[in-house]
Parts: C-alpha cells; structure tokens; sequence
C-alpha cells in the first residue's frame, strides 16, 4: 500500500508509463550532454506543496541531498552536485553517467515532499504526516488499518499520462491493508470496496462471475522464482543446482495456480525489458533426463527407494513458502516435480514476516520466492554480494558475478551499454543456476463498475503491494 498511497500524496520529477518511457510531471522538459555528465530540468512553475510552499529548484537541491548515507543512496550514487541555474531550472552535475537516473528519478520512492513540512517532523515525517504537491493530501493514518486521503483542490500540474491532469474527480479515498486473502475478496465481491489493486490468484475466477465487477490485468512487474541457499550443502555444489533447475516444469504452474495469467518464466527479468533477452542457450527449461544425469555426476546415486543418496546421505531438502495460496501450490507442484529425480522435498510454510526473518538466519536450503520490479536493477538487489544476508538470501557472492554486476551498475556510458552489460550479468547468473525462474505474474485489478468507470488505458505505473480502495464517500 505504501508505493500506491506515496504516488497519490507525492509527484516526481518524471512519470514512467507502463511501456517504459519517460514523460514529463514536475519537469516539464529536461536535456542530457552528449558525454551523460550533466543533465538540465525545466521545473513546471507556479506548482504548490499541501501546506502552500513553493516548489522550485532549491527543493529539488535539497532532496536530492537527502539521499546521501540513507538506503536509496544509489539511487542518486552518480550525481556530483545539483546546481541552481535559475528557479525554475536547476542542473545535475555527475561524478559518471548514469543510463538509469530518469528510471530512479521516476520510482516512488522519489515523490518529492515539502522542505518546511519534512524537517519540522524530523523522524516523524512519512509516519505521521505526509505532505506533497500530489493530487491527495493526508488526511488520518491508523498502522495497519486505513489510510485516508482527500483531493487535493489546487491541483493543476498532473502528469500527461494522467486521464484528468487536474483536481482529482474522486474527492476522498480511504485504502486498507488487508492480510487476510479470503477477506480481501469478500470485501470486493459484496461490494465492501471499490477497486482491489492485486486480486488474489485464487479468486480471480469467481471475481469474473461478478457481474459488478471488472477485471483488468496490468503489465507484469514480476517474477515468481526457486531461491537456493548457495553458501551450504547441497546448493552449494553447482551441479546440483544445475539439476533442481532441470526437473522443475513452469507449464503445470502457469495453468495449475494461476489459470493461464502471466507467462511461464524462464530468466530472472520480466520479458518487457530488453536486458531480458538473453542468448537462448542461457534459458532454464525442464529436461528430466539431464537433471538425473547432472545428481549423478554430482554423486548422488539413485537408491531402489527411488531416493538419491551421496555418503550414506539422503538427499531431502527443506522447501520453504509464505503460506499464500498461490505460493503454497508451487512449493507443492516443485515437490511433486522433484520426487520423480530422486529428491525429497520437505515443504514449510511461513506467515510473510517469519519468512523473511528466517532467511536472514540463513538455514534455509529451497525457497519459493517472488519480486516485484520492473528494472534491471533489481538483479542489484537479490545477488549483490554486499546484500547478503537480505536481501540477497540466496547468499550469492562469487568474484566473477561481482565484477559484473559492479560494471552493469556503474561502468555504463548510455542506455545501449547498460542493456549489454546487464544482459551478461543476467546470463552469468543464469549459468550458475542461481534461481529457478517459475511464472511471470500479471496483476490483476478488481474494480466495482456499477460505482466507478476507469479509463481503458491505464498508462502510468507505480510498483507497489495489493490494497483496497474504499471509495463509498467522495
């Protein structure tokens, strides 16, 4: 809920559209030099925060600086300095160029908020007050409960990929978390909310039979994948790796667990980037018979048990799952899958908090897990040797991935470069089997159209957690 209530609350510099270009919101224009060492924004003017201060370059000035030493710091890692040129343009002076500074200028976690409002609330912004130029304001927020927001009457700066660039039709949205899957859909199939951004797999179907509601399925921002614990046994051993990946087949759990929604995944990256495409030798596919081939070059033989064993060892391994429907199912179908190999898998399911502290602890051995991102980026952030224990919970940390990584980061000139470099980063890790890629989800959104009529296209996107939007009093 928090990226879906910060897009509302806060603008960015620049919107991203679900086809992933660049358009103008708080900078109505901007020019990169040639050598990608500075770049120039025009600020739109006249723009206004919640409590009636100005937006201009000095703003932009002083946020960017509060990016330094937190932990979106690399987010604006490349920039060197931002200078005033005049208080409607303002220049950004980098230490290197950095091909994906409109994408992290675009992210959520961008929205700019008011100067005077933030360092009044010191520790406390963002948890108790929230004011922005966007075209909500806060109005009350209970943890874990509701968050309410109201139109924003002043609003006349919206992004053109906005259907209404203006003050907001819809005067007051309340959004509630809600953890409970079943109660979630109840909520939307009696008509107790308006719109549900994230409809749970299993309910899609019987969502469809509700003729107040209209389901709309929104690019896919995300993966479901096999993590491994590479730092112990038997995961460590490459081979093993290797097989676990052959004797898993996506098909079943892209018509099983999700009725044919999203595509099956066979790399690490969602198939709309480019630094996806990766040289087919490098996608991961089922093939049954290399799989047995592979535990027994690794030394696991075969018993008459149908169950591999290496120095009297049984190979049974821990399978770990959030207790989610849907990610329960694939633990079960990847259990069922590796059985016919040899290996046993014990499956454990966790509520989402435990899980997440128990791969910090580092005992695992097989998870199924999931991101939600729509840049490369995100390859950064699951096996960066500098994120272990989380989130790098695959414990990834070899030389050659690191040097990689480390020039897809940071040693690209332009945005050509950038995709070349991720895309050997991308096949490198994929040569490791590092992850087994399982299923590439479509959100899907429940929206109560006997209340609501929402525009057929819906073209900017903002990267966030399943919520409940209420509605009832506009």
């Amino acid at each position: 809920m928090l990226s879906v209530t910060a897009g509302l609350i806060y603008d960015r510099l620049i919107a991203m559209s679900n086809d992933h270009t660049f358009h103008p919101h708080l900078a109505e224009s901007w020019d990169e030099s040639e050598d990608g060492l500075n770049w120039t924004f025009v600020l739109k003017k006249n723009v206004r925060f919640h409590d009636g201060e100005l937006f201009n370059a000095d703003t932009v000035v002083w946020w960017i600086s509060k990016f330094e030493g937190s932990a979106n710091q690399h987010v604006s890692s490349a920039i060197d300095r931002v200078v005033v040129v005049d208080e409607h343009n303002v220049r950004f002076e980098m230490k290197r160029p950095d091909p994906n500074l409109l994408y992290n200028l675009a992210s959520y976690f961008m929205g700019i908020p008011s100067p005077k409002a933030y360092e009044a609330a010191a520790g406390n912004f963002g948890v108790i007050e929230a004011v922005g130029t966007g075209p909500y304001k806060l109005e009350s927020f209970a943890v874990g409960q509701e968050t309410v927001l109201v139109a924003n009457e002043e609003y006349a700066w919206g992004s053109e990929l906005s259907e209404n660039k203006g003050v907001p039709e819809i005067k007051r949205l309340v959004l509630r978390e809600i953890q409970d899957s079943s109660a979630t859909f109840l909520e939307m199939d009696t008509g107790g909310a308006d719109i549900l951004m994230g409809v749970p797999t299993e309910f899609v179907p019987r969502l469809a039979l509700n003729a107040d509601v209209e389901l709309r399925n929104m690019p896919a921002t995300g993966v479901s994948y096999l993590q491994f614990n590479t730092s112990s046994a038997p995961f460590s051993d490459r081979l093993v790796r290797q097989a676990i990946a052959h004797a898993v087949d996506q098909e079943p759990i892209l018509k099983a667990v999700f009725s044919g929604s999203g595509a099956t995944a066979h790399q690490f990256l969602v198939s709309s980037l480019e630094e996806s495409k990766v040289q087919p030798e490098f996608l991961i596919r089922k093939d049954t018979e290399k799989a047995k081939q592979l535990l027994d070059q690794a030394g696991w033989l075969l018993g008459s048990d149908g169950i591999r064993t290496k120095n009297g060892q049984p190979l049974k391994v821990r399978l770990w799952s959030a207790s989610e429907t849907a990610y329960k199912r694939m633990a079960e179908i990847v259990q069922a899958q590796l059985k016919p190999v040899g290996v046993i898998a014990e499956v454990a399911l966790f509520d989402s908090a435990s899980l997440r502290d128990a791969l910090r602890k580092g005992d695992h051995q097989l998870v199924i897990s999931h991101y939600d991102w729509d840049n490369a980026d995100i390859l950064d952030w699951c096996f960066s040797a500098k994120n272990i224990p989380h989130p790098n919970s695959s414990r990834w940390d070899n030389p050659r991935s690191e040097k990689l990584r480390e020039d897809a980061m940071s040693g690209a000139r332009n945005w050509r470069e950038r995709v070349a470099k991720y895309k050997e980063y991308h096949e490198n890790l994929l040569e490791n089997f590092v992850f087994v890629p399982l299923h590439e989800f479509e959100k899907t959104v429940a929206v109560n159209r006997s209340r609501l009529a929402i525009p057929e296209r819906i073209r900017e996107t903002t990267v966030g957690s399943a919520t409940l939007l209420d509605t009832r009093w506009q």
